[in-house]
């Protein structure tokens, strides 16, 4: 069981910034529309049930049933199971969320999602980033 305890600061809205089928990252922010300051950092993820975009996540322990749905898909309990609820856009239902992974890691630091050059110490730009130039 894994209770994420997040630093400090605005993490209202949240998406999925890279998932390349063994790591996740999930930003977090209060505006995602130029900047994060937040990642978490799931690694060898074996069972993944959340939306792309949410807001407001509450951590807290997994269920029973959702570790025995873990168990169902995977057969067996990876060392990390993170659960959060969001508010579904319709309805105003809670959504129940689920991260099973070998490590789950939290990275803070602003990563801007608009291209420029002048970054400072600590900031980087977004993985999924290019060069208006079309350079590397």
């Amino acid at each position: 069981m894994t209770v994420v305890q997040l630093p400090e600061g605005s993490w209202w809205d949240w998406d999925v910034l890279g998932w390349n089928g063994s790591e996740l990252r999930i930003a977090a922010g209060y505006d995602l529309t130029y900047h994060h300051g937040l990642e978490l950092v799931f690694t060898d993820v074996h069972y993944l049930a959340c939306p792309t975009r949410f807001s407001d996540p509450q951590f807290r322990e997994p269920t029973s049933d959702e570790y025995e749905t873990v168990r169902a898909h995977v057969g067996e309990v990876p060392p990390v199971v993170v659960a959060f609820d969001v508010e579904a856009v319709v309805g105003w239902k809670v959504l129940p969320c689920v991260v099973a992974a070998a490590s789950v890691g939290i990275v803070t630091g602003l990563v801007y999602r608009y291209w420029r050059e002048d970054l400072k110490e600590g900031e980087r730009l977004a993985p999924f980033l290019r060069r208006p130039d079309g350079g590397h």
